[in-house]
């Protein structure tokens, strides 16, 4: 009689065990589906007018880059970059004649109220929307008020995005920022 009292529970964990990994395995694709979309319609975002995207190979030297989609518009680009208090991970969408069309700050861990209003603050973000030049902090891209780290870090994504679209070295430039 012992025996079933120490088999019940044991049994009864191992078919939750298995019904949760049916239902994992069940749902892996649906799962698929949505981060596809969602990528999509991020990529659309930042790129407006383009409705197909290919991944783009990058065997580049610059380690911000971390993917990079084609589209009939332009390219939809995958950075990350060292801010204040960590990476800021963003995709921008440039045209293929190196016209930022959109950005968006995907993630972050700036300190509130300063850095991380980069991810809404819309007087900010647009500086960088329109432009073929390299974004430069205190030239003609306006820092965040007491986040200067965080503004010279969104700058290097754009212009290592732009730079990955036009084959440009804004390197030196993007670098000599500090950041």
């Amino acid at each position: 009689m012992k025996h079933y009292k120490i088999l019940t529970p044991i049994i009864l964990i191992l078919l939750c065990c298995l019904i949760l990994l049916s239902v994992n395995a069940a749902t892996t694709g649906l799962r698929t589906a949505n981060e596809e979309a969602y990528l999509l319609n991020r990529m659309q975002t930042v790129l407006p007018g383009s409705t197909e995207f290919t991944p783009e190979e990058y065997s580049g030297e610059d380690e911000s880059i971390r993917s990079a989609y084609k589209s009939e518009a332009g390219y939809a680009v995958f950075v990350v970059t060292q801010g204040y208090a960590g990476d800021i991970a963003m995709l921008v969408g440039v045209t293929n004649d190196g016209v930022v069309m959109g950005m968006q700050v995907q993630q972050m861990h700036e300190t509130y109220g300063l850095g991380a209003q980069a991810l809404t603050d819309y007087k900010f973000l647009v500086q960088f929307l329109n432009k073929a030049e390299t974004a430069e902090i205190g030239g003609n891209i306006d820092a965040l008020t007491g986040a200067t780290v965080t503004s010279k870090a969104i700058a290097r994504g754009v212009n290592a995005a732009v730079s990955f679209v036009t084959g440009a070295d804004t390197s030196s430039s993007a670098t000599s920022w500090g950041g």
